[in-house]
């Protein structure tokens, strides 16, 4: 394992919802913990939430696992979070900050706080956000705040810094700990360590790229030469007179 990975505080969190890639990363020492969502399921053809969610929590115990509500209606929301938390001792129900018309799901998170319910608080994207959510959850014995770095950076904007407050916000609040969401790169694994962000989801492809952690740049030049003349040779491309032609 590269040294630069084992000095890194923030804690990694798969993100996903293919059952044969949460199962091989549950033996995985990088991964402390997995979250999924909705989209995630859907993209993987999940066509029964509750059998898939019920498969996966034995799957990871005792690591945290993160299942989102997906009612709109937040009396639903909060029959839905309180039936999946029934399902383990180690399940985190993702509850969006706000519904679809934008109203604050404060209340619904103060309700499961006081019976107990263990959350994850999803889709957050400034420090005004997080500041109410800590608010909402100052009762919880622990608790995630996901802040969507990721999606902050696709609006040309640069996360870092609103994530090193968002972790000033929560300092007064250590049950609580911040989640760097829907990261782009490893770069980014970096930063939320620099910043003292407690969590960074990663997805599969992500983590597929932990090897590259450290490697020498000449290397990574060299490696890059070879596979764009491996592709131009093995698409048989060619360029005028024969002397030009890539070979093969």
């Amino acid at each position: 394992m590269s040294e630069l990975l084992e000095r890194l505080r923030v804690k990694i969190f798969a993100d996903g919802a293919v059952r044969e890639t949460i199962a091989e990363l549950r033996s995985n020492p990088l991964v402390s913990g997995f979250t999924t969502n909705p989209t995630l399921m859907r993209a993987a053809g999940v066509e029964n939430y509750e059998a898939c969610a019920r498969d996966l929590i034995p799957l990871v115990q005792p690591l945290p696992i993160s299942l989102e509500v997906f009612s709109d209606d937040f009396d639903e929301m909060e029959q839905q979070a309180r039936l999946i938390s029934s399902w383990g001792t180690n399940v985190y129900v993702k509850v969006p900050v706000t519904n679809t018309r934008g109203e604050s799901s404060s209340p619904v998170i103060r309700r499961l706080v006081a019976e107990g319910v263990q959350l994850n608080v999803t889709a957050l994207m400034t420090v005004r956000q997080v500041e109410e959510i800590a608010d909402a959850l100052s009762g919880a014995l622990t608790g995630f705040v996901s802040l969507f770095a990721g999606r902050i950076a696709d609006t040309g904007r640069d996360p870092v810094p609103i994530v090193a407050e968002a972790v000033e916000a929560l300092r007064s609040q250590p049950q609580l700990e911040l989640i760097w969401a829907s990261p782009r790169e490893l770069l980014n694994v970096f930063q939320a360590d620099a910043v003292g962000c407690h969590v960074i989801t990663v997805t599969q492809p992500l983590l597929a790229k932990l090897p590259w952690i450290g490697r020498d740049l000449d290397e990574v030049s060299l490696d890059t030469v070879r596979m764009f003349y491996d592709d131009a040779c093995a698409a048989k491309y060619a360029l005028g007179s024969p002397r030009v032609r890539a070979a093969g």
